[in-house]
C-alpha cells in the first residue's frame, strides 16, 4: 500500500504492531495497519465513520476496533510507545487547533447576557454578578 499523507510510517508501525491485540482464531482480521490508518483518517477529518474510504477497510470494522481498543486501553499503550520511540516527554501535550470544532451552542453567547463594560476587570464583582462580594 502506498503511504499517503498522515498515514503510519514503517517506523511507527514497527513500534505499534507488537502492542495490538492478537486474535489467532476465527475469521481472519482485516489488516491492522489499514484499519489504524482508517481510524486516523476519520479522527483527522472529523467525518462520519461511514465516510471512511474503502482503501482502509469496512467502516464498521474501523469503528468497532476503535471502540474495543479504547475499552482495553490499547490506545494509551500505543501513544505511550510512540512518544517514547520519538524520545518525547511524558508531560508534553499538543493540540492542533485546525481540528477542534465548537459545538453550535458554544458559538455565540445568549442575547442579553451580562457583559463587562469596556476597560473593566473581568472579576465577577466588577460587573455586578450575583453573589459577588
Amino acid at each position: 500500500m502506498n503511504r499517503r499523507r498522515y498515514e503510519i510510517t514503517d517506523f511507527e508501525w514497527s513500534v505499534i504492531q507488537p502492542l495490538l491485540p492478537n486474535k489467532p482464531r476465527g475469521v481472519p482480521r482485516v489488516d491492522d495497519r489499514k484499519v489504524l490508518n482508517g481510524i486516523f483518517w476519520r479522527l483527522r477529518t472529523g467525518s462520519p465513520w461511514a465516510d471512511i474510504p474503502e482503501r482502509y477497510g469496512p467502516p464498521t470494522t474501523c469503528y468497532n476496533r476503535f471502540v474495543r481498543w479504547r475499552k482495553q486501553g490499547v490506545w494509551d499503550r500505543i501513544f505511550d510507545a510512540v512518544t517514547a520511540a520519538y524520545g518525547g516527554e511524558d508531560d508534553l501535550q499538543m493540540i492542533d487547533s485546525s481540528s477542534i470544532r465548537v459545538h453550535q451552542h458554544g458559538a455565540n453567547s445568549k442575547k442579553g447576557a451580562l457583559k463587562p463594560p469596556a476597560g473593566t476587570n473581568l472579576t465577577p464583582d466588577a460587573w455586578g454578578a450575583r453573589g459577588a462580594g
